[in-house]
């Protein structure tokens, strides 16, 4: 697109230096799916001298587009013969009015309290004014093919977003297979999912996820090592895992660098036959700082060293 842009040994410091014409539009195909990605060249592409179209190979989040698009930018989403492909032309001039937005209820925090409910009987939450986009919403169709007794109510639109309101019941669940456009879809649930698979009933088996290697930890080797700290059974796959499920001893966990392991690990210990000490579980507090609150107000047993 025409930046000047450096990386020492190709990773971070980044250094971008002064542009002296336009950003040129570009046609981006990505072969692997990722909002943030896509969301960084249609922002660049604001101030771009042409159009600028990324393609990829499923539709994943788009709350960059439905946002440009109520500020009045001509963004386009079309499904084609070579995956999904969204289009921004540029504006001519951005002169957008002040904004008052409400942000709803961020789903992937609200994800892991519809898990702690899964996992203990008799358990039944209600979570209001969550963000239901589709594109970060597979984990809910997944835990409704496991047999979780999930319903939305009071669902509306928020300056293009969807939202509503969650409220699950405690149910048996069971192992499913996951892969194609769910994975996409839900991302970043795969550490929660991972801890429902260990107490359902049968296989849970994940495929077409390899993009799990390359977030804040390889999520990946990451949980299959959670899960059999804690007795579990799980193996790797190049591009997925297998849950068998069965429940979960306990005991202790050091988890990496990654705030999902984190809540997930915890999540374990809600269900699991012994307590489940997780060491390391500070990080939790990068995407959900209440997080322990929360838990103990639900009624969950924590003790902070």
């Amino acid at each position: 697109m025409g930046v000047p842009l450096t990386a020492a040994q190709g990773r971070a410091p980044l250094r971008l230096g002064k542009r002296t014409a336009p950003l040129r539009g570009i046609v981006w195909r990505m072969e692997v799916a990722s909002a943030q990605v896509k969301s960084a060249i249609l922002l660049a592409g604001l101030v771009a001298s042409g159009p600028v179209v990324v393609s990829e190979p499923y539709p994943s989040r788009d709350h960059s587009e439905r946002l440009l698009a109520g500020l009045g930018v001509s963004v386009t989403s079309t499904a084609g013969p070579q995956g999904w492909q969204v289009r921004l032309q540029p504006p001519e001039q951005i002169a957008w009015p002040p904004l008052r937005l409400r942000v709803p209820g961020d789903f992937s925090s609200a994800a892991f309290l519809l898990a702690a409910a899964a996992l203990v009987p008799g358990s039944e939450i209600t979570l209001t004014e969550v963000g239901l986009n589709p594109g970060r919403t597979g984990l809910l169709d997944v835990m409704r093919r496991m047999g979780a007794d999930i319903r939305i109510t009071n669902r509306r639109l928020v300056y293009g977003e969807p939202v509503g309101d969650l409220r699950l019941c405690y149910a048996p669940l069971r192992g499913v297979r996951v892969h194609g456009e769910t994975v996409v879809r839900m991302i970043d649930e795969f550490p929660a999912l991972a801890v429902l698979a260990a107490f359902a009933e049968g296989e849970t088996v994940v495929t077409e996820a390899a993009e799990l290697r390359h977030k804040e930890s390889d999520r990946i080797a990451a949980i299959v090592a959670l899960l059999r700290a804690l007795g579990g059974e799980a193996e790797e796959r190049p591009d997925g895992f297998v849950v068998r499920g069965g429940g979960l001893r306990g005991g202790d966990v050091r988890v990496p660098a990654d705030h999902r392991l984190a809540m997930s690990a915890m999540l374990a210990g809600l269900a699991a036959r012994q307590p489940v000490r997780v060491q390391g579980a500070e990080i939790y507090r990068q995407s959900f700082p209440s997080f322990l609150e929360v838990l103990s107000s639900l009624g969950a047993s924590i003790v902070s060293d």
